[in-house]
């Protein structure tokens, strides 16, 4: 079991960091990997969270490209283990569930085992799955599949078996003959067969008692049945039963005997059950952070700050949300503190979000920490955090005997404590609840104590004395939740840099507050702050024009992409009819150049019968190869003209779709080289140069067309034409080497010739012989670069993967 640090307690639960957990348990497949999710606490240590993240990302690739990878049905088997290790007897249906497990850590371990390249990390919980050899076996030859002990399980078994059908045919035999007797009829009530007791009992009608020498064993509930025994069949019930009894006894040593196999094998069975569980903990987090829309955090190592200056925590959360919320209808925020802040102050009206977004960061926080990606855009850098302390909400006790304001002051100093450079403070309404004067100068205190000792925090607060403190002091920035006056509704934005704006003025104008009561409270306002609450006002108009202007401009920007997009589908649709024209016009050309090639081959033998000179023939046949040359040529596909400002594609990453020209196939990247690609299609990897990659919706690289020239002209080279491909294999098993090899070299220039990089030779293993044959006259083609026995999943060495030279 993985140990976890102490994270304080009571913050997790402030933070509602165990219902994501919940929610995370909900994504287990069994009992232990939910367990393993309910148990998740936050680590301390970057390594460690920078591992969990990269498990997180490696899960998520594999459910992309595989995405039924599960465990496969296991079961949490820790309490028949823990049964089979104190000598107990474990049934055959908790054997039945054993092998299940095995089974699936079994394919597991060999599904990641070839995938180690990719997944590593995975690769490496998968390592320590293996079941104990031979253990599925056993149990599979002892137990069937709905959990019964089979006869193969023993030889006495088998006998035993035997021998109660033997004897069960006999009894039943007789008992038949008893009911069908015709002198028997009409003293049984029916003439079935049935059991009483474990013992085989018949029918008979109460009136008849004694006709029939037999032993009663039960009677009908109205008293008119008796099931009798008959002595006839005393010692055939006895046989049949004795027989059963030492069914029962064989089958208990059998099962003992599994069971004590199992025992044996106890801590490396229960090794593969916490493995399965963390792998399965693995796919949790990665389908969470799917459903999620989640991105993997960076986590970033504490700044070392010279002068002392600043914890050297990094907080950049863009487009946060919180994990809880309705995704729907939750409102992002960026949470973004620059290198010299570390303190934030923010301010706001009542469920106006800042709460949310004081338990936004440190939930966000706290999962990063755990190895869960957060619901934040891609690039978002986080510190780690040595403890996280959290004071939100009502802190009311009645048992206690303390006030809202009591109780908040009790935590407050309690995190006040323990809380250092490494932690995070994030402190909801603070100083609220007592009078506004004491409370705002508390509020103070207690903020300007957290900023004496560097300690990162985020405050939320109503106290106008906190935005002037936030404003002065370096390392603490204002911050403002924003509120439409037009709709008197919190927009949830959240603004940094700027602190919030008092609108109680403004909210009751818009009430309809009579006039006069309005300006007497203005009139009662310091001038100085009416003077600051003008200037808030203006430069929140022009951020507001700003944004808006921004906005139209995104907009433009969009539809210009969208006009270019169709451009460029019209000139692709334009090319595509340009295109099969000139192909049309050079099949036709084509045609009658070979009709006028036959005409005067047709006219040369007419002269060479007549004894004519041939001289004349040869400008027309020079004539004629030149027009059979232009003819030929390729058509070239003209790229659409590049638009001004477009941007360069990005590189290609892991988890791409792509397309293989060569092979007309689509796919997705599991790797990357400097000049090779590897693209996963369907369950085949094929590896390709770079240059056969193309995205989807990408244009292919223009063709370099050449100008025909005349066959007297040596020196210009003739327009590359494309053969068809071939096929990925070629199967030569069953074939004399001469011919093999014969078959072998057409194939291999067809596949150069169609640009393919690679092909697969099967020759089977057999002596040898033919396998030697096909790799010698590899070695000596000068269109194989080089080549290489098969993987396991290819053939081994039944297969030869043979790389074609480049051009």
């Amino acid at each position: 079991m993985v140990e976890f640090p102490a994270m304080d307690d009571k913050s997790l639960s402030t933070l509602e960091y165990r219902k994501v957990l919940e929610k995370l348990a909900a994504y287990a497949d069994f009992s232990a990997s939910a367990e393993l999710a309910r148990a998740l606490r936050p680590t301390d240590k970057l390594d460690e969270a920078v591992e969990r993240q990269a498990r997180t990302s490696e899960a998520r690739r594999l459910l992309s490209i595989r995405s039924e990878t599960t465990i496969g049905g296991a079961l949490d088997i820790r309490p028949q283990i823990e049964i089979a290790a104190r000598s107990g007897v474990l049934t055959g249906e908790d054997l039945l569930n054993i092998k299940g497990t095995l089974i699936a850590a079994r394919e597991l371990a060999r599904a990641l085992e070839r995938q180690a390249e990719h997944y590593p990390r995975l690769a490496e919980i998968a390592a320590r799955m293996p079941p104990p050899p031979g253990l599925i076996e056993t149990i599979t030859r002892a137990i069937s599949d709905r959990g019964e002990v089979l006869d193969s399980a023993s030889p006495k078994l088998a006998s035993i078996r035997s021998e109660m059908r033997v004897a069960h045919e006999r009894l039943l035999g007789k008992l038949e003959r008893l009911i069908n007797d015709p002198k028997n009829a009409p003293i049984l009530q029916e003439q079935i067969i049935t059991q009483r007791n474990g013992r085989y009992v018949i029918p008979l009608r109460a009136d008849f008692k004694g006709r029939i020498r037999s032993i009663i064993h039960d009677q009908s509930s109205s008293g008119q049945t008796l099931f009798v025994e008959p002595l006839a069949v005393v010692e055939l019930n006895n046989t049949w039963h004795e027989l059963e009894l030492a069914e029962r006894d064989e089958e208990r040593r059998i099962l003992a005997e599994l069971t004590d196999q199992v025992g044996r094998h106890a801590g490396t069975l229960t090794g593969i059950v916490l493995a399965l569980a963390e792998m399965d903990l693995c796919l949790a987090c990665a389908k969470y952070a799917d459903d999620l829309k989640a991105a993997e955090p960076v986590l970033v190592p504490p700044r070392k700050m010279r002068d002392g200056s600043h914890p050297g925590s990094t907080i950049r959360l863009f487009h946060a949300r919180h994990p809880l919320l309705d995704p729907a209808a939750v409102v992002p925020i960026d949470v973004a503190l620059d290198e010299a802040t570390y303190a934030l102050v923010i301010t706001g009206p009542n469920t106006g979000g800042k709460t949310v977004t004081l338990k936004t960061v440190g939930l966000l926080a706290l999962m990063a920490q755990s190895g869960l990606h957060i619901p934040a855009q891609s690039g978002s850098e986080l510190s780690i955090f040595e403890n996280i302390y959290a004071d939100i909400g009502d802190e009311q006790s009645i048992e206690q005997s303390l006030s809202t304001f009591s109780g908040h002051i009790t935590n407050i100093v309690r995190i006040l404590k323990k809380a250092d450079r490494r932690s995070l403070v994030l402190l909801d309404e603070l100083g609220a609840g007592t009078d506004p004067q004491e409370g705002s100068a508390l509020a103070r205190a207690i903020l300007a104590h957290l900023v004496e000792q560097r300690i990162t925090a985020l405050v939320a607060t109503h106290y106008p004395e906190l935005k002037a403190f936030a404003h002065s002091t370096p390392g603490v920035v204002n911050a403002s939740m924003e509120f439409d006056l037009r709709t008197l509704r919190p927009t949830y934005h959240l603004t940094i840099g700027l602190p919030g704006r008092s609108n109680a003025l403004a909210i009751c104008e818009r009430l309809h507050v009579p006039e006069e009561i309005i300006e007497a409270a203005r009139n009662m306002l310091n001038p100085a702050d009416l003077k600051t609450e003008d200037l808030l006002d203006e430069i929140h108009r022009q951020r507001d024009i700003s944004r808006k202007l921004r906005a139209d401009a995104d907009r433009q920007r969009t539809e210009a992409e969208k006009l270019r997009l169709q451009w460029a589908e019209r000139m692709e649709k334009v090319e595509d009819e340009r295109q099969a024209l000139l192909e049309r016009t050079r099949r036709e050309a084509e045609a009658e150049v070979a009709d006028l090639r036959g005409e005067l081959e047709e006219v040369r033998r007419e002269l060479s019968r007549a004894r004519q000179p041939l001289e004349a023939l040869k400008p027309l046949q020079q004539q004629v190869s030149a027009l059979e040359e232009a003819a030929q040529a390729p058509v070239a596909r003209r790229a659409p003209e590049k638009i001004a400002g477009m941007q360069a594609p990005r590189p290609l990453r892991v988890g791409d779709k792509v397309k293989l020209r060569s092979l007309k196939l689509d796919g997705v990247v599991t790797a990357l080289g400097e000049s090779e690609v590897e693209v996963q299609i369907g369950n085949l990897r094929v590896r390709s140069r770079l240059a056969d990659v193309q995205r989807p919706n990408e244009d292919a690289p223009e063709a370099t067309a050449q100008p025909a020239t005349s066959s007297r002209d040596t020196s210009a080279a003739r327009p590359q034409i494309f053969a068809p491909s071939p096929g990925m294999e070629l199967d030569l098993r069953g074939q004399r080497a001469e011919d093999a090899l014969e078959a072998l070299d057409r194939y291999i220039d067809s596949a150069y010739l169609s640009g393919m990089p690679f092909v697969r030779i099967i020759h089977g293993k057999g002596t040898g012989k033919l396998r030697q044959a096909i790799r010698d006259a590899l070695r000596h083609s000068p269109n194989v670069d080089r080549w290489q026995s098969g993987q396991e999943n290819e053939g081994g060495d039944g297969v030869t993967v043979a790389h074609l030279a480049k051009e």
